[in-house]
């Protein structure tokens, strides 16, 4: 897969700011010089459990998931992030603790991170990314919130209707296992969902 040039990849993070609000040439510039690009390959973790989350990843291509393992070592999806989504453990970094998650990319990826530091150095002398990144992170609140009370209260058939309209660009793009273990079920219990699906 051919990767794009760097110029290209903050054309694409520049583009994504630019939704909430304008860019001087300043800040161009300091986006330009705190995020470094990274090519990730499929099956290589951006965090490990035991690590200490130290950057806030923006994905340019590709898609990733965020997973935790149980005492009986099975995996459970907690989120997926591709095309111009942000992943990162906030607890551990903002925190800067030890991570109970491991963030893997399912597809060879390209991601731009921003270390905790420089974040924070964002957040004092350019209020705007302050803004910016609250409401990323309100979002992803609501998001983990929704899916607690899809757990406590709903049916597989309705968690996975929810999953095609949270992640509807990447039901092609995920495995039945992978799609299955963020729902807490089988992976024939979601074919079968599926089929019941396709013939409505």
């Amino acid at each position: 897969m051919e990767q794009p040039h760097t110029e290209q990849l903050f054309v694409r993070l520049i583009d994504h700011f630019k939704q909430f609000f304008h860019l001087n040439n300043t800040e161009q510039e300091e986006i330009e010089r705190l995020f470094t690009s990274r090519v990730i390959k499929r099956k290589q973790y951006l965090l490990q459990e035991g690590e200490v989350c130290q950057h806030y990843s923006f994905v340019v291509s590709g898609c990733f998931r965020m997973f935790a393992v149980d005492s009986n070592f099975r995996e459970h999806n907690l989120q997926f992030a591709a095309e111009d989504d942000w992943i990162t453990d906030f607890q551990s970094f903002y925190d800067q603790s030890p991570s109970k998650l491991y963030i893997e990319a399912i597809e060879p990826s390209t991601v731009l991170q921003i270390k905790h530091e420089d974040l924070l150095y964002l957040f004092i002398n350019y209020h705007k990314f302050d803004r910016n990144f609250r409401i990323i992170t309100e979002r992803k609140l609501i998001d983990y919130q929704n899916r607690i009370l899809q757990n406590i209260s709903s049916t597989a058939d309705d968690r996975y209707e929810a999953f095609l309209k949270q992640y509807p660009h990447l039901i092609n793009r995920l495995p039945n296992t992978q799609i299955a273990s963020y729902l807490g079920i089988t992976s024939e219990f979601l074919s079968k969902i599926r089929k019941k699906s396709v013939g409505k």
